[in-house]
Parts: structure tokens; C-alpha cells; sequence
């Protein structure tokens, strides 16, 4: 199967720290890749180098085969490609449902106002939240938001979605519906990418998961076999922590 993320030798630091050091990952088309490790090994940075939220030092990194530094992209037109959802939601609190998610499809890419608000409702009725469309994020539940939040990413139909640990504001009872809408996404056929410390989750949905540590891939298998069998020490070490802190 043909990639649809292409990551090679990827090399970022921050002042004198190496955050990481000479990355290459491939995501094919319609793939989930989930990225694993301890707090500052690289999992954000790595997803946010993809769509140039951070600008890398060395290496490239390709969509559909052409390096997201081409022209032909620009910075607009790779947010259009490459949708990313974050952990705080980022809804503006003065605009309703609808205004978020059809801001960027107006403002940035000049799409006419009743085609993005058809869109809009479209995505909205497909994940429960047709009720919302004029409710302001301070109306709505953390779950609500995050939902609202992958809406919008969803609106200038991109063909990868990044997911920085959208469920680590969220009570524990309301992890689970955003869980399933990302279940969802991957029955569509969404190739995406989760950041993630929700181990369950990531052994549920992931095609495969990658260990990161120390600005490295340490080890990437599918989630049966790392979760159950992970061969690097580095990974076991890992894994034995989240087991002992009741997270696997």
C-alpha cells in the first residue's frame, strides 16, 4: 500500500536539545499509527513537524511523495491536507459550534458560507452533535468540545489527521466517546496519527505503535505483538511502568 506520510531522518532541536534525533516513520494510506512513550520523548514534536507546526532542522518529510516544503503546498494548503486536533479543544469561546468550524473553510480557504455551514452540520449530525450547532463551547461538556475540536479539523477534508492526546483533559467517563468517534474515523479509512498515553486505546485502534524514547523509535510493531512481547529493553521498561501503574 502506497504511503501517505513519508518521514526521513527527521532531526529537531530546541536551542542546544536534540528533541529528535534522525526520525523516519512511513504511514500508509488508511493506517493508524500510534505514538507511545514518556513525557518529553519526542511524540508532539514528531506530530507537529508533520504538518510544519514546528519547523524541523534536518531531514523531510513527505506527503503523497512531495516534500511538505514544496511550493505546491504552502503553509494553507498542507492545514487543508494535514487536519490536527489538540489536547485543549483551541475553541474560540465567543464563536458558536458552528462559526468554530466554519471559520477556517471561510476565512482561509474561500469557501462560500452555505456550503461550509452544510458541511459543518454534515460532520456535526455524523457525531452526535447536530443539537450543539449554535451552542458556545462554554455550553459544552470537555467531551462535547474534543468532538467539536475533530469536527473542525475534519471540515476542509484532509487526508491525514493528527491527534495530540485528546483525551488527557477529559474526566475518565468522558474519554470513551471520543474514543469511539475515532474508531469511527478509522472505519472511514482515516489515516491518522495519535499521540497518546492511553494504552488501551492505542492497543485497540493503532495498525501499529511506535516507542518513542530520547528523540528516537526505539521499536514500532502492531499492538498485539509490542504490547505483548516488546523486544527492545527500553520498551519492556516502559511498558512494565504503565502495567504497574495500572494503565495496561
Amino acid at each position: 500500500m502506497e504511503d501517505r506520510v513519508s518521514i526521513d531522518s527527521v532531526t529537531k532541536y530546541y536551542g542546544s536539545k536534540l528533541v529528535l534525533d534522525r526520525v523516519s516513520l512511513s504511514v500508509r494510506r488508511h493506517e493508524v499509527v500510534c505514538l507511545i512513550g514518556a513525557s518529553g520523548s519526542g511524540k508532539s514534536t514528531l506530530l507537529r513537524c508533520i504538518n510544519r507546526l514546528v519547523e524541523y532542522d534536518h531531514g523531510v518529510i513527505r506527503l503523497d511523495g512531495v516534500a511538505t516544503e514544496d511550493p505546491s503546498f504552502g503553509k494553507v494548503g498542507l492545514y487543508r491536507r494535514i487536519g490536527i486536533v489538540f489536547q485543549a479543544y483551541n475553541l474560540f469561546p465567543h464563536m458558536n459550534v458552528l462559526d468554530n468550524i466554519t471559520l477556517a473553510p471561510r476565512r482561509v480557504h474561500g469557501v462560500a458560507r452555505r456550503a461550509a455551514e452544510d458541511k459543518a452540520r454534515e460532520l456535526l449530525a455524523g457525531f452526535g452533535m447536530s443539537e450543539h450547532a449554535l451552542s458556545y463551547p462554554e455550553q459544552l461538556s470537555g467531551g462535547q468540545q474534543q468532538r467539536v475540536a475533530i469536527v473542525r479539523a475534519l471540515a476542509t477534508n484532509p487526508q491525514v489527521l493528527l491527534l495530540d492526546e485528546v483525551t488527557a483533559a477529559l474526566d475518565p467517563e468522558l474519554i470513551g466517546e471520543v474514543l469511539r468517534i475515532v474508531r469511527q474515523l478509522k472505519d472511514d479509512g482515516m489515516t491518522m496519527v495519535i499521540v497518546t498515553h492511553e494504552m488501551g486505546f492505542a492497543r485497540e485502534v493503532a495498525d501499529r505503535v511506535c516507542f518513542l524514547e530520547g528523540g528516537r523509535i526505539v521499536e514500532q510493531d502492531a499492538p498485539s505483538r509490542l504490547f505483548a512481547s516488546p523486544q527492545n529493553p527500553r520498551t519492556q521498561k516502559f511498558l512494565q511502568r504503565i502495567i504497574e501503574a495500572g494503565r495496561l
